[in-house]
């Protein structure tokens, strides 16, 4: 379930846990379209440079493949980078910016593939003019092609560091054992995702005992279906435990 605010979009999962996210605002997505456009005009010239023998043999026919490989080009550059890079493209890494789906579930091929084949529409007339005004006019900032696969584009949140004496216990913390799968865990989270864990650690004396269990056993469950860590490692854990030394491996460098 979705709920839009001013600038951000909230997300309920089905375990019943919700978290914000910001939403990209129109000139950071003009930008990295931009961006993005001008390592293709690059890449287009180099390609031109290397295609310049079939224009000898036959220049008509040259044309017209050159003119059909720059049009494939586009469009598996942004196909490709998006799905290979969880919704992100040279242009929007650079502008910490990311292309999600609107549920907050996973980003699917179809998703990537669909919301890039309309940007012929989305670009006509002249330099996403169709696309950029769907954007302004549209309260969830998405774009024709956004509308159609079912994706927002969000800011990318830069974690910053806490205080580990705020996360770190006495127990414990069997997931440090486990290098390998602290690293998969934190390819698979995403930084709202870990946000909200760790606000909820912060926060944990500020709840009712009754909140506090609730909470924890919802987060728990949603990080679980991840199902990253081995069972023995999760032997004897409350959830809350589970959640804080989830925690203090994502926020551990």
């Amino acid at each position: 379930m979705q709920i839009v605010e001013l600038d951000q979009m909230r997300i309920r999962t089905p375990e019943g846990v919700e978290f914000a996210l910001p939403l990209a605002g129109p000139v950071s997505r003009m930008l990295a379209v931009l961006l993005d456009t001008v390592i293709l005009i690059g890449a287009n010239m180099v390609l031109g440079q290397l295609l310049q023998p079939l224009f000898l043999l036959n220049p008509d026919t040259a044309r017209l493949f050159t003119a059909m490989l720059f049009f494939l080009l586009g469009f598996a550059y942004f196909i490709v980078q998006e799905w290979q890079y969880k919704g992100q493209t040279l242009g929007k890494r650079l502008m910490r910016i990311r292309v999600m789906d609107e549920q907050g579930l996973r980003l699917q091929f179809s998703q990537v593939t669909v919301r890039n084949l309309f940007r012929v529409l989305d670009a006509f007339p002249l330099f996403y003019l169709v696309g950029g005004m769907a954007v302004v006019l549209n309260r969830h900032g998405k774009r024709l092609g956004d509308l159609v696969a079912n994706t927002i584009v969000v800011k990318q949140v830069k974690l910053e560091e806490p205080e580990m004496d705020q996360l770190q216990s006495d127990k414990y913390n069997s997931f440090k054992e486990h290098p390998h799968l602290v690293a998969r865990l934190k390819q698979r989270v995403s930084p709202a995702e870990a946000t909200l864990a760790l606000d909820a650690v912060i926060r944990r004396t500020e709840f009712e005992d009754r909140d506090r269990v609730r909470l924890f056993a919802d987060l728990a469950e949603h990080f679980r279906r991840y199902r990253v860590f081995p069972e023995d490692s999760n032997l004897g854990l409350t959830d809350e435990q589970y959640v804080r030394n989830l925690v203090e491996v994502l926020f551990h460098k």
